[in-house]
């Protein structure tokens, strides 16, 4: 007679496990499925390519290696040279005609801040046009926009840099939340905001900026992540650590004193602002791992709000896309899943250098804002080390043991387990104008990470 196991490794099925399990037996449950359906040959050779393993520790070395120091504050005319009409997005490349509403409602606005139109209404005969306006993604000028990410030429950019390359990564201010530009909404009080942030804030920063001490982005990002921030939709403490190095430059810098006083007014009461650090702090260390061939880690995950694009370290500039998934989540007032645009903005670019939420687990407070549980917040972390290259050490997770957070998305594992990137995102409404309606979590279409990998094979077969 056989005997009664002590012990059983349950893979796939509950059923059985629970079956086991009910008879006494310890049962070690093991998450396990099939690759992604297709993708078995691509996986088998570019398992084989002889370069991958190298390539994949040169991306992540490069990745984790990046340090980033805040250097400037300037306009986008200067730092970019963007010129009248020139209008940068986030998310892969797209046409109006296809643009969702947040992002029309930013270029819409946009176009009345830089005078092309004196009602933003206007603009759309402008847009549809398309003689005297052009649209191009961020990530083409090295740049990364959250949401619409709609960046004009007046507009002002935190400049940031690695010492080590020189590179440098821009993003523009961070305006706040609700009816802002960045979700779409373009009203009187928008554009009345945004003007004074190019003639008062601006300025003010980038005299602060070049009168304090080199700002240390990356190390602020490594304190946060352990006083319950993750660095994408919880950022209070990177915020108030930003405004702790430069304030005593903006209070000396010889500015108006009401204007100094509505500067720290507007930081201190917009928890969001150090997000425009932190997205190029992460596309900083991720540009650091492009163009390596045979590496198979993703270098940016990106939404226009009606595209989703991943570029991939082993496969250069090219964009694999696929529809915007509509975030589920917890929604502001009356507006309910009806009335959300499908996912948009490069804010995801933190979870692809492993924050966001990839480091829910430093920040259980952010199930509050984008809904789950705290169980769900610590689960989510330990699941993306499933399919990431390895973790970071000086972005730790206190609750795990400051284990490093999983960093270095790999496509190969993606498409081996089936387990999708989780993003924590803010909602926007899907008419222009209507600015925020929500935040909550959401997974790129699976179908990208295949075609990505099917380009990946190509190469590695040559």
């Amino acid at each position: 007679m056989n005997a009664t196991p002590s012990h059983v490794v349950g893979v796939g099925a509950d059923l059985f496990s629970d079956a086991v399990a009910d008879q006494a037996v310890a049962v070690t449950r093991v998450d396990w499925r099939p690759p992604m359906e297709g993708t078995e040959a691509d996986l088998a050779t570019v398992a084989a390519d002889p370069r991958r393993r190298a390539a994949n520790e040169q991306a992540l070395a490069a990745m984790l290696g990046v340090s980033a120091t805040l250097v400037d504050v300037a306009p986008a005319s200067e730092v970019l040279g963007l010129e009248p009409g020139q209008f940068l997005h986030a998310g892969p490349p797209i046409e109006w005609a296809r643009a969702s509403g947040p992002l029309r409602g930013g270029l819409m606005a946009g176009a009345a801040l830089e005078g092309l139109v004196e009602d933003p209404e206007e603009a759309v005969a402008l847009f549809e046009a398309g003689t005297s306006v052009s649209l191009e993604p961020c990530h083409h000028r090295n740049t990364v926009g959250p949401m619409a990410g709609v960046v004009t030429p007046s507009m002002w950019m935190w400049v940031l840099e690695d010492k080590t390359s020189g590179h440098r990564t821009y993003c523009s201010l961070n305006e706040g939340l609700g009816k802002v530009l960045r979700y779409g909404a373009y009203s009187p009080d928008v554009l009345e905001r945004l003007r004074w942030m190019s003639a008062v804030l601006g300025p003010l920063l980038q005299t602060a900026v070049r009168n304090s001490e080199p700002v240390d982005v990356t190390g602020i990002l490594t304190q946060m992540l352990q006083m319950g921030d993750e660095a994408h939709n919880r950022n209070r403490a990177g915020t108030l650590m930003m405004l702790r190095d430069l304030a005593p430059a903006m209070a000396t810098s010889g500015a108006d004193s009401s204007d100094v006083a509505d500067a720290l007014r507007f930081i201190g009461g917009n928890d969001h602002f150090f997000l425009n650090l932190a997205m190029p702090a992460c596309k900083l260390a991720l540009d650091a791992a492009r163009n390596i061939e045979g590496s198979t880690m993703v270098v940016a995950m990106a939404r226009n709000g009606t595209d989703f694009g991943i570029q991939v370290s082993g496969t250069g500039n090219e964009w694999f896309t696929g529809p915007a998934q509509v975030a589920d989540g917890l929604y502001l007032g009356d507006y309910g899943p009806k009335d959300a645009n499908p996912d948009i903005g490069d804010s995801a670019i933190t979870e692809t250098a492993g924050i966001g939420g990839f480091a829910m687990a430093t920040a259980p407070a952010i199930v509050r804002l984008v809904g789950g549980s705290v169980s769900d917040a610590l689960a989510t972390t330990r699941r993306m080390h499933e399919i990431t290259l390895g973790e970071n050490p000086r972005w730790s997770v206190p609750v795990l043991d400051f284990q490093g957070t999983p960093s270095g998305i790999d496509v190969t594992r993606v498409c081996r387990t089936g387990i999708l990137p989780q993003i924590n995102t803010g909602m926007a409404g899907k008419q222009a104008g209507v600015g925020q309606v929500g935040a909550g979590l959401v997974t790129p279409p699976a179908e990208i990470f295949p075609a990505a990998l099917a380009a990946l094979a190509a190469r590695a077969r040559g």
